[in-house]
């Protein structure tokens, strides 16, 4: 699965994108979530307040219950604002 990380989620976590294969017990993005914060500080730093994070997978908006089975890719970035 490929991973995105957009704005100050990827200055946070150091890097851009990355291939993954998380366990497959997880099920959902809440999930992946935990995982990914577990990996290191810098991803402990970006996931820590998840007020301030948003989520999509294989690039559809999706809430954390959304299920990551199959899924190519995830992308997180914070919300976005129009004007």
């Amino acid at each position: 699965m490929k991973l995105l990380y957009f704005a100050w989620v990827r200055q946070k976590t150091g890097v851009a994108e990355e291939d993954v294969n998380p366990p497959e017990t997880l099920r959902d993005v809440a999930g992946l979530i935990d995982w990914l914060s577990a990996r290191g500080p810098g991803y402990a730093a970006a996931f820590e307040n998840l007020k301030l994070i948003r989520a999509a997978v294989d690039q559809e908006h999706v809430p954390f219950t959304a299920s990551i089975a199959g899924a190519k890719e995830v992308a997180f970035f914070p919300p976005v604002t129009g004007g």
